[in-house]
């Protein structure tokens, strides 16, 4: 089992590292995750790396790159009376990107049935809608985002988010193509891959 997750870390970082010397395409590498909706997004997100991308409930949340569906999370288990970190998120969706970089998206209100883990996704690609699930009932309609490495399933706290991502949407938004995969790499060999749980 141990040398599996060690042949999957080494693959990431593989990836990871060979992602940042990918030069962009004519057709875009990235998107904005939120189509056809005005947003703002926040530059600081509690007491770890996250950006809450605040908009109207039922806006389209698309694939911000090419890649693979990760970890869906189609059931809101989320109970006040039950406050775990791993179903904060409510219903939520995992993907690695082409890049090698795990993004994540939480609180939808729903999740198409195509969007199944080791379904590949296209850039741009519709994925969910907006909305107030797990402990963001009761707050204003938005997508938790966070931006990560791949770990091995239920590793809750990295898939939630190690670095800011608000440069990344702000480039996105503008219609450029900045990778986060360097930034991703950096904070993984400082923090190890699985490192300890911190923060809310």
């Amino acid at each position: 089992m141990l040398t599996r997750v060690m042949r999957r870390i080494s693959a990431v970082v593989s990836v990871l590292l060979i992602a940042t010397a990918i030069p962009a395409s004519a057709s875009p590498n990235y998107v904005y995750p939120i189509d056809g909706c005005k947003s703002t997004y926040s530059q600081a997100h509690h007491d770890y790396p996250a950006s809450d991308i605040l908009t109207k409930k039922g806006c389209r949340f698309v694939a911000p790159t090419s890649g693979v569906i990760d970890e869906v999370s189609a059931v809101d288990k989320y109970s006040w009376k039950n406050n775990s970190g791993a179903l904060r998120g409510g219903l939520s969706i995992s993907m690695i990107g082409d890049d090698g970089v795990r993004y994540y998206g939480s609180h939808f209100s729903k999740i198409y049935p195509n969007i199944v883990p080791g379904y590949r996704v296209e850039v741009g690609e519709l994925m969910a809608l907006v909305g107030t699930s797990g402990d963001a009932a009761g707050l204003a309609p938005h997508v938790h985002f966070g931006i990560s490495w791949p770990t091995k399933a239920g590793i809750w706290w990295v898939r939630r988010g190690e670095i800011y991502p608000w440069k990344y949407l702000d480039a996105w938004k503008a219609g450029k193509d900045l990778n986060p995969a360097k930034e991703v790499l950096a904070k993984m060999k400082k923090v190890g891959t699985v490192p300890k749980h911190v923060g809310y």
